[in-house]
């Protein structure tokens, strides 16, 4: 028998690398001889860098930079097995948890420091970038990344501006004699799952500022202040980066690797499922096992586990998805190849016993086995 495994993480709880482990040895306590094969996912998020680096059999990499309040960080990133490939999670420079609640205002945070891991992967000899948005304390339009690669932006009085949110409106005019050349030999994908505008009602301020610690204020001056910056981008490129799909992502990150470094912003589920071949790994199984921490309504718009179920479909494999809480939503995922899912929590408890990571490690392992003697005799009576 072989069995994929390819789990998305149980945030705040279990990696999906530890997540695997558990389900792998409640099988092997059914099927000691079953031939398994564990591919820890991510849909371009947390746990993007640590997934595709075992997938490939990469290195990580640790740079000092600068972090969203302008302060030295060590952010990770990773190099993927064929050495050419840097796979980086924004947040690791810039995420939201780098900022103490107290002092969350993305008039004042940077994307600086990911214009650092860039250069960085850059002078290591690759050319080739996958880039997971997402969680980002930012909303200054990629400008701190961007001057961190060699633009430069300046205000009417011939200065540079600011790395942060509040510069944008100052923004006169930019420069683009001192950009890495390097770039030039560089493509970026981008990870990206929300389709939202620049600017706008529906825009990154707007959607994304409250959470980053943006008052009433401060959001009417980022919204102003994205689509002065956008104005400009399209006098001097001839780029609307307002109307990329997914250009206010991450503070507008989104906007800036599209219109400034012609990244292609695409499914953060497909991306990886693509860059670890898992079509190859499929070959062969009798099952899949997938899952993350909640099943619901998102996980049918394109979160892991869905990604992992429709490539199952095609070659007509048995999809088990197990997660921690289910909602009624999920029945809808038994229409889009999931087999079927079950809630791995077995007796009552609280939230924060059932995240506990041991408990969860426990209750996976519990629920692969019990699931696998069910197949066991099952097959047993059929071969009757």
């Amino acid at each position: 028998m072989k069995v994929l495994i390819a789990m998305d993480s149980f945030k705040g709880s279990i990696s999906s690398i530890e997540g695997s482990k558990a389900i792998s040895a409640g099988i092997k306590e059914v099927y000691p001889e079953a031939q398994i094969v564990t591919l820890p996912l991510a849909d371009g998020g947390e746990g993007t860098v640590e997934a595709l680096i075992r997938a490939t059999d990469g290195n990580v990499v640790e740079k000092e930079v600068m972090g969203p309040l302008k302060e030295k960080v060590t952010a990770v990133y990773g190099i993927l097995g064929d050495g050419k490939t840097a796979i980086i999670e924004t947040a690791a420079a810039c995420g939201l948890p780098l900022v103490p609640s107290n002092q969350r205002n993305p008039l004042l945070t940077t994307t600086y420091g990911v214009g650092e891991l860039i250069a960085d992967a850059i002078d290591k000899g690759c050319r080739e970038f996958v880039i997971g948005l997402g969680g980002s304390a930012t909303n200054d339009a990629g400008i701190g990344m961007l001057q961190a690669l060699g633009f430069r932006f300046y205000n009417k009085h011939n200065e540079e501006v600011g790395i942060d949110g509040q510069a944008l409106k100052d923004i006169y005019k930019m420069e683009l004699e001192h950009v890495n050349a390097k770039l030039k030999e560089c493509t970026f994908r981008i990870a990206c799952d929300v389709k939202n505008p620049l600017y706008g009602p529906m825009g990154a301020a707007y959607i994304f500022g409250p959470q980053k610690g943006a008052t009433p204020e401060m959001v009417k001056q980022l919204d102003e202040g994205l689509k002065h910056f956008a104005d400009i981008v399209q006098d001097a490129l001839g780029v609307d980066i307002n109307q990329i799909e997914g250009a206010g992502a991450a503070g507008g990150l989104g906007a800036a690797f599209s219109g400034f470094l012609n990244g292609q912003l695409q499914s953060g589920i497909d991306l990886v499922l693509e860059i670890i071949d898992m079509e190859k790994s499929m070959e062969g199984a009798d099952f899949v096992i997938t899952g993350e921490g909640k099943l619901d309504g998102q996980t049918s718009m394109g979160k892991a586990p869905l990604g992992v179920a429709q490539l199952a479909q095609k070659q007509g494999i048995p999809v088990i998805a197990l997660a921690g809480g289910i909602t009624e939503e999920t029945a809808a995922l038994n229409e889009l190849g999931i087999t079927s899912y079950f809630s791995i929590m077995n007796t009552p408890m609280s939230l924060e016993e059932a995240m506990e990571p041991k408990v969860t490690y426990t209750n996976l392992r519990t629920t692969a086995t019990q699931l696998f003697r069910l197949l066991q005799a099952v097959q047993a009576v059929v071969k009757v």
